[in-house]
């Protein structure tokens, strides 16, 4: 077969559906060149009206598509559809594309119970943080530690009862011994 069509006897038989391989570009001349010595002068003439014909309609072809192509941008522009909604709508789109895939859907199935399971073992951590932190509140040493703040803070407070929580026994503390030192430093100036 030629590259083009088929001849049979003198007549040249253009075929839409080819069987044989057509050179590509950069594909060595020689072979092209080859097979036009074996074509007769009027193959020849048949082939160069043909490529002629052919070249044309590509022509015509490429000026409808660019007509076409400015007939659309124009739709768009009365539409008011610009780039950027185009691009929005094509996001969405193959957003939707990915979410609706199988890999997509085991994937976010498989992260959901993956967090599902560390906030468990957060709220498990912190349960053990604070029955630790009760263990310690409640131990002898603490009790104890406890009781001599308080002894501390009668005698630096004076006539005022003991009450309140731990923070507020320690800030109070925390001031009486503040004020004790800055009247410690006070009679040493007048001395």
């Amino acid at each position: 077969m030629h590259p083009v069509g088929s001849v049979t006897g003198n007549k040249f038989q253009a075929g839409l559906l080819r069987t044989d391989s057509i050179p590509e570009v950069g594909e060595d001349a020689a072979a092209t060149v080859g097979m036009s010595e074996t074509l007769s002068e009027e193959e020849q003439n048949e082939l160069r009206k043909e490529l002629a014909k052919v070249e044309e309609e590509i022509q015509t072809l490429s000026q409808v598509l660019a007509a076409k192509e400015k007939h659309l941008a124009e739709i768009k522009r009365k539409l008011g559809i610009n780039s950027l909604q185009e691009l929005k709508q094509n996001i969405t789109k193959s957003w939707q594309d990915v979410t609706s895939t199988a890999a997509y859907k085991k994937t976010s199935e498989t992260l959901s119970q993956a967090g599902q399971k560390a906030s468990a073992a957060f709220s498990s951590v912190g349960s053990v943080i604070t029955k630790k932190f009760e263990d310690v509140k409640n131990s002898s040493t603490f009790k104890s530690f406890e009781e001599k703040v308080e002894t501390l803070k009668s005698k630096v407070g004076g006539s005022k009862p003991a009450s309140g929580d731990f923070g507020e026994v320690l800030n109070s503390a925390a001031n009486a011994s503040a004020t004790e030192t800055i009247a410690e430093e006070t009679q040493e100036e007048t001395h």
